[in-house]
């Protein structure tokens, strides 16, 4: 690659020829978090308080101090983020090599299988019929599911919570394994509270797409939003996390860089 590349994509950036779409939720104390059987610790949601606000305490600036689990609103997942991803070297957020945040994006539109079904599973017959029409998902890039569960504003609905747990979609306990070992993904990235299925717990394994990614040394992305912005295949994703020593994940501002048409 020769420098011009890189003035070329600035230029084209200026230009508005290429497009920056944030696919981040805001994140505020309103934000859900993840609700996990009651047997388990939970996670905290956001909170955020003010350390000075052009007054006594600091009469020339302002700044607050936050609070948050490393997996809350639209976060990274890390390999250490689970036991089968323990094990592997450069697994955590300060660790991870950063040239493995960006990739390509394959956006696989479900949208409407999830507003016929809220417990809809991606399987790997699903995604091999979706490349037919678009190519099959390259090595290394960002597969990204738009189910349209980002437009539930009501958090309630975004959990989506019922006496037998939450119900939201995800991936069929065969789907990680594909993606991981036959299509070498960097990670999947997905709009619910997290890139498991609400009924995971009751899978096997348990949490398939948390065990079998992570256990593949792959990412995961959750509670993306504006994914319907996004060409099923074009774009590239731009994932860092938050530098934290030994993090098992982070709140990160996803930026995808999408040209225009």
């Amino acid at each position: 690659m020769s420098q011009q590349t890189l003035m070329d994509l600035a230029k084209a950036l200026s230009d508005s020829r290429i497009t920056v779409v944030d696919l981040t939720q805001p994140l505020e104390p309103q934000t859900p978090t993840l609700q996990l059987p009651p047997q388990f610790a939970a996670s905290p949601g956001f909170s955020i308080d003010v350390i000075s606000e052009y007054d006594d305490r600091g009469p020339a600036w302002y700044w607050n101090k936050f609070a948050c689990g490393e997996h809350t609103g639209t976060h990274f997942d890390a390999p250490i983020h689970w036991v089968t991803g323990k094990d592997y070297e450069n697994n955590a957020t300060d660790t991870i090599p950063v040239e493995r945040f960006i990739g390509p994006a394959f956006v696989i539109d479900v949208v409407a299988e999830v507003e016929r079904d809220e417990d809809f599973l991606l399987t790997p017959d699903f995604v091999k019929e979706w490349e037919k029409t678009h190519g099959r998902i390259s090595k290394d890039s960002w597969v990204l599911v738009r189910s349209g569960w980002s437009k539930r504003r009501d958090p309630k609905a975004f959990l989506n919570t019922h006496e037998d747990g939450p119900h939201t979609p995800g991936f069929h306990p065969e789907t990680p394994k594909f993606l991981a070992q036959e299509r070498d993904i960097l990670g999947v990235g997905v709009e619910t509270v997290g890139t498991d299925a609400g009924q995971a717990a009751n899978f096997d394994p348990m949490f398939p797409c948390h065990s079998l990614m992570h256990g593949a040394n792959k990412f995961g992305l959750a509670s993306l939003t504006n994914l319907d912005k996004l060409p099923p295949t074009g774009a590239v994703v731009i994932a860092p996390p938050l530098k934290i020593v030994r993090g098992s994940g982070s709140p990160v501002r996803v930026l995808a860089l999408v040209p225009k048409s």
